[in-house]
């Protein structure tokens, strides 16, 4: 058959940031902050995933942030059988990221590409994922020198849990706009995203 007369639809692939910097070897039996679908893999599958990125087999990386209450994740009991699944990370993304990117040489404007320009323009989000006229200002202030190491009680995360606690990380966010609008965590900015109408 002709490839010309074959119809084929879009495929994307995506990936998470727990998948790119989390190893399965490194999980605590009962750490149920690591859980998610599907599971964490071992090193020779994060590498695959670095080089799918890296080739362009992998368009973007996504938040698939999932919050959850402590005892919704089970952590008394260490239950990977009940515990909710998902890793709640958004507030760490590029910063979880970054560490790893700088660690195999990976040019910070290629790692926003992947988070924030191809994101936006797969899901048709025209005035997002960059910053240029007729955008929207979305932007956050990353200090890519400096270092962190996450501690859940700082975090924004309504429930603090997170695989990465105690996690040394490169880069800072020391603020983020919406909008225009500098994101103060007291007054609500968010609203709806539509595309074509829907």
């Amino acid at each position: 058959m002709r490839s010309d007369r074959v119809s084929t639809g879009t495929a994307t692939v995506e990936t998470c940031p727990h998948y790119l910097t989390v190893l399965a070897e490194e999980i605590p039996n009962g750490a149920t902050a690591f859980k998610c679908c599907p599971p964490i893999r071992e090193a020779s599958n994060r590498e695959l995933l670095w080089q799918g990125l890296l080739d362009g087999t992998i368009d973007c990386i996504v938040s698939d942030h999932s919050p959850s209450t402590i005892d919704l994740k089970d952590v008394e009991n260490g239950d990977f059988g009940v515990a909710w699944g998902g890793v709640a990370s958004l507030q760490l993304g590029l910063s979880l990221i970054w560490t790893e990117a700088k660690r195999r040489g990976v040019e910070l404007s290629q790692v926003l590409d992947w988070m924030a320009a191809k994101p936006a323009e797969l899901a048709g989000l025209n005035t997002k994922g960059k910053i240029a006229l007729g955008y929207d200002a979305d932007f956050a202030i990353f200090e890519p020198e400096s270092a962190q190491v996450v501690d859940v009680h700082k975090l924004h995360h309504k429930n603090p849990i997170s695989p990465y606690d105690g996690r040394a990380l490169a880069g800072v966010v020391t603020s983020t706009w919406l909008r225009g609008k500098k994101v103060d965590f007291q007054t609500a900015q968010g609203r709806m995203l539509r595309r074509g109408g829907v």
